[in-house]
């Protein structure tokens, strides 16, 4: 039997297709294992998304490598978008590399570590727009408190600084029964928070039905008994129908979290990196969802630096941040990727102007968020008890946050509290990223 260890680099999208890998393993040849040390096998699934990411890659791949000398390692396979885009390369300047399976070919895997172990090095990539695959069901004793749900594959946008649409393929999504399905088997083992992620979900069904279906799959998903916070990830802007407002309104368990990819305001730069909007329907969201929705936090992600962002164009995303006070923000300098359209536009920026930019702009921002963070003083929140930290103090999560990525409430409690459950604390303090907190019993 061979033991397999998989490593998983990059977005939740990617632990999401190690799961996949993993409960399509050949039973009779092959299980997972949790022990690095026990691997027979070893599958990185890798990112090749920016230029940080492919470098984490790599490393971790001769990391890896060096296990053959003196650990049990027979061979170790790389998967996901950096094997789907650079398989001669890796195969080329890495000969530890015993087989390679691009993004559209993970229902290959057991084929892939038979001949690997042969020796044979297969490669298996292209085919990056074939039907979504659908895996089996995760096995029980590995599901969590918190899942990630995948609704589709692929993108349709081919922003111009983006590689995805040419490693993950043309949007497919998948089917909205085959969800529900297995959001229903999460619950009933265990799983009450479920958080919907694509590379665009606005954009799920319409490939499919001929029209937008994420809210339809809200709506059938609010009716899971025992489900308590559905999160969606990835709202990409241009697709924001009435239906899906009016279910951030009215689903009960639908948490009052949107997370909308921005990336600028500035028409200019909108333009030049081939978003499907601009400044003045991004406004117009922005109020839409303040006015509409008690309680929106709205959560996005900018890039400074992009090639041909003037000054003034800075300053106007600036301006709006100051006017949306938008709860939380990530900001990146522009990479300039290999076999992006933005790689060969004119006005390219330098590095200081990028990491000033950047600065600038998480300076703007802190003071929104601290102050935002502070309006919670005072306020009861329910939340997510995901770790203990010692006898008497606990670390949590409300619905206004995503794991990983957001605010972590910090609370304590002379009673015993269990790990997964929703309990209701009192916020006394904030700091920095923190919300600090003492566990209400009373409160109902």
């Amino acid at each position: 039997m061979n033991k397999v260890y998989f490593i998983t680099l990059g977005c939740s999208k990617n632990d999401v297709d190690t799961d996949l890998m993993n409960t399509i393993l050949d039973e009779k040849k092959s299980e997972a294992t949790n022990n690095v040390d026990d691997a027979d096998v070893i599958i990185v699934n890798t990112c090749g998304f920016i230029e940080s990411a492919k470098e984490e890659s790599i490393d971790m791949t001769l990391e890896v490598a060096s296990y053959k000398e003196n650990k049990k390692l027979k061979s170790l396979i790389l998967a996901g978008c950096l094997a789907e885009r650079y398989s001669n390369e890796l195969m080329k300047e890495i000969p530890e590399i015993d087989g390679i399976i691009g993004t559209g070919h993970l229902n290959k895997i057991n084929e892939v570590i038979d001949l690997s172990l042969e020796g044979k090095k297969p490669v298996f990539i292209g085919d990056i727009n074939s039907e979504y695959l659908e895996g089996n069901l995760k096995s029980k004793q590995d599901i969590n408190i918190t899942e990630y749900v995948k609704i589709s594959e692929g993108c349709d946008n081919f922003c111009t600084y983006c590689i995805i649409p040419k490693l993950k393929g043309k949007n497919r999504s998948r089917k909205l029964e085959n969800i529900v399905g297995e959001v229903k088997y999460l619950v009933e083992n265990g799983t009450r928070e479920v958080i919907l992620i694509a590379q665009n979900t606005t954009d799920y069904g319409i490939d499919l039905y001929g029209e937008y279906r994420l809210a339809k799959l809200l709506h059938e998903l609010e009716k899971i008994e025992d489900l308590k916070w559905i999160r969606v990830m990835y709202l990409y802007p241009d697709h924001f129908t009435k239906e899906l407002i009016d279910e951030f309104k009215n689903n009960k368990k639908l948490v009052k979290y949107a997370d909308i990819p921005l990336q600028h305001v500035s028409d200019n730069v909108l333009k030049r990196m081939n978003r499907r909007t601009n400044k003045e329907d991004i406004k117009n969201l922005i109020k839409t969802l303040r006015s509409e929705i008690d309680d929106m936090v709205i959560r996005t992600t900018f890039i400074v630096g992009f090639p041909g962002e003037t000054e003034e164009d800075f300053m106007e995303l600036l301006e709006f941040i100051n006017f949306a006070k938008l709860d939380r923000v990530g900001a990146f300098t522009y990479s300039k990727e290999e076999g992006t359209p933005a790689a060969n536009l004119e006005g390219q920026i330098s590095e200081d102007i990028k990491q000033d930019r950047f600065e600038r702009i998480m300076m703007e921002q802190m003071g929104i968020s601290e102050e935002l963070l502070n309006s919670k003083v005072g306020k009861v929140l329910e939340v997510l008890i995901e770790e203990k930290a010692d006898d008497k103090t606990y670390i949590g999560r409300s619905e206004y946050d995503a794991p990983e990525i957001d605010t972590e409430v910090i609370f304590t409690s002379d009673r015993e509290l269990e790990i997964g459950s929703f309990v209701k604390v009192f916020i006394e303090d904030s700091q920095e990223y923190e919300l600090l907190g003492v566990y209400n019993e009373h409160s109902k």
